[in-house]
């Protein structure tokens, strides 16, 4: 259940993707067969394309993920940090960036995907952004992503984002290829999707090659 609690904008990426309030976002899986994989997100409440993620049987580099917008600009490049340091780290960590107007690349989120994460249940999935404070983590994932059931918390634990899969389609598919996301007012939704791609990558999904 959604949290009922006031929340700010909460501009990641930028304002213009927080909405006043609540959306229903609509996830679509492309098979990597038709178009290399990734997948497509629409809004449910007037079915247009929102938000695109090309994985890397598009792209073909293994642990790089794109978020584009619904006229298929890049708005966020996703990488997973490599080498040696990434073998030896406990946590695995996955960068977010942005584009300014000359190309150049600003860090605006982080994701500490666990070792294991594909077989154990219960591990915290952290993220923290480029406003950190104090904190060292500002939402975390909870639940269990392959079953399309899970949700964003923020630091004071309140949901932000509720990721399912609706009965009647549930009842109709034995995949998860469609699932939606209620986000709550305020929350950057491309943000939201940069965060869903990316667990969609470690759970070795649509975005993986």
């Amino acid at each position: 259940m959604m949290s009922s609690g006031k929340t700010n904008n909460v501009a990641i990426i930028s304002k213009m993707y927080c909405s006043a309030s609540q959306v229903v976002l609509v996830v679509r899986r492309r098979p990597h067969v038709i178009s290399g994989g990734g997948f497509v997100v629409t809004d449910c409440s007037n079915q247009r394309v929102v938000f695109s993620v090309d994985g890397c049987g598009v792209l073909g580099v293994k642990g790089e993920l794109i978020v584009k917008d619904g006229n298929g600009d890049a708005l966020v490049l996703i990488r997973r940090k490599g080498g040696v340091v990434e073998a030896l780290s406990i946590n695995r960590k996955w960068k977010g960036y942005t584009f300014d107007y000359e190309g150049s690349r600003k860090l605006v989120f982080s994701l500490k995907e666990p070792k294991d994460s594909c077989l154990v249940r219960n591990n915290a999935i952290r993220i923290s952004t480029a406003e950190t404070g104090r904190k060292d983590w500002d939402f975390e994932v909870k639940g269990y992503f392959p079953d399309r059931d899970c949700s964003i918390v923020d630091s004071n634990g309140n949901i932000v984002v509720q990721i399912g899969v609706k009965k009647e389609i549930e009842e109709l598919m034995t995949s998860k290829d469609l699932y939606h996301m209620v986000v709550k007012a305020g929350i950057d939704q491309a943000f939201v999707v940069g965060v869903i791609a990316t667990l969609d990558y470690i759970y070795g999904e649509s975005t993986r090659c």
